[in-house]
């Protein structure tokens, strides 16, 4: 039994306190505002594989999240739920049919035993019958495929209600000023911490908090802001589009009777607002409007956020960049790199096995 630090209240922060403490390990999480307040509560909500990552390679992490979205469903149905998504094919897209039929071929078997559909190829007529005010000006078809939403925020509360019943301590409003490799925080009140093992999963301030501490970080992040709107239109179906003239995809979700749209990939410094720009509204504006007859303008806005991702830094194109995640261990300090929504399970089982290397 050890005594653990966490530095961090995000999604990864608690799955590995709620990890660790199955263990009847002690654990005390540290967030400097309230937990599930920057990043955690500002994805796409969905629980996906990444049906996009594929072109870039990363099997693996297609198939772990296509399981660990497979146990989000099973272990909190009353927070996630199965949502059919479709992904129409035109004649101008710039990913062949061949392309799209491997992809989703791929993410079929890499989904393995899941109780998800699988992937099915619909005409343009099928289409049509289900999203009526899509243009179908050069529709080809399209396929039919299924992935996980979610709300970000309730599910967190309830990992982190998990947490607590396992005796986690979580302190918020705390902010740590710096870590050390044997394990020692210091709190910005002064108040000095030593932990067996500490834990730095800050997510986008994790290089940051190495560098204020002095220890050099073996992996670099890239931080992306993607920003998502909220419009006042009934969403009919879920689908996933191409962005016009770019290999990028975005979004176009229900979301509280209204509709989701987004999202974008915008590099920004640690120090600068994150929040939805006038030009992200415009392109993803843009974006909707090129695909639905039913168009919108800023006037249909009801609502925006955006949350920063920390992404390793592995591509100046950030649509291209790894979602995987890696693991620093310095002595007793372990800091997290990366990680994203989905398989915040999975990552903290592998913080929860380094802990004890």
């Amino acid at each position: 039994m050890m005594d653990i630090g966490i530095v961090g209240g995000g999604i990864n922060g608690l799955c590995c306190a709620w990890s660790l403490a199955q263990n009847g390990d002690h654990v005390t999480l540290y967030e400097r505002e309230s937990i599930l307040q920057a990043t955690s509560c500002s994805s796409s909500k969905l629980l996906h594989g990444g049906i996009r990552y594929l072109e870039n390679g990363q099997f693996r992490l297609v198939r772990e999240a296509l399981r660990e979205r497979d146990k989000w469903l099973k272990i909190a149905p009353n927070f996630a739920r199965p949502i059919p998504f479709i992904y129409p094919k035109y004649q101008v897209s710039r990913r062949a049919r061949w392309v799209i039929d491997v992809g989703f071929g791929l993410y079929g078997i890499l989904s393995g035993t899941s109780a998800l559909p699988s992937p099915q190829w619909l005409n343009a007529h099928e289409i049509q019958e289900k999203i009526p005010e899509l243009i179908t000006t050069g529709l080809l078809g399209g396929y039919l495929y299924y992935d996980a939403q979610m709300d970000d925020y309730q599910l967190g509360q309830w990992v982190a209600e998990q947490c607590s019943r396992l005796g986690v301590k979580i302190h918020e409003k705390t902010s740590v000023r710096s870590v050390t490799t044997n394990g020692t925080l210091l709190l910005d009140n002064g108040t000095q911490k030593k932990y067996d093992r500490l834990l730095n999963v800050t997510g986008p301030w994790a290089e940051h908090l190495l560098q204020s501490s002095n220890i050099q970080a073996k992996y670099h992040l890239d931080l992306i802001r993607g920003s998502h709107l909220i419009i006042n239109r009934h969403c009919v179906h879920a689908l996933i589009l191409d962005i016009p003239e770019e290999t990028r995809i975005f979004f176009v979700l229900p979301w509280q009777g209204s509709t989701m749209v987004g999202t974008t990939e915008v590099r920004q410094k640690l120090d600068e607002p994150i929040a939805c720009s006038n030009l992200e509204k415009q392109y993803l504006i843009d974006a909707y409007n090129h695909y639905f007859t039913n168009t919108i303008s800023q006037i249909n806005i009801i609502d925006t956020f955006a949350g920063l991702r920390p992404l390793l830094r592995s591509n100046r194109d950030p649509g291209k960049a790894s979602r995987e995640y890696a693991i620093q261990k310095n002595n007793n300090l372990i800091t997290v790199f990366g990680g994203k929504w989905t398989t915040a399970r999975a990552l903290a089982d592998k913080v929860n096995y380094t802990c004890f290397e």
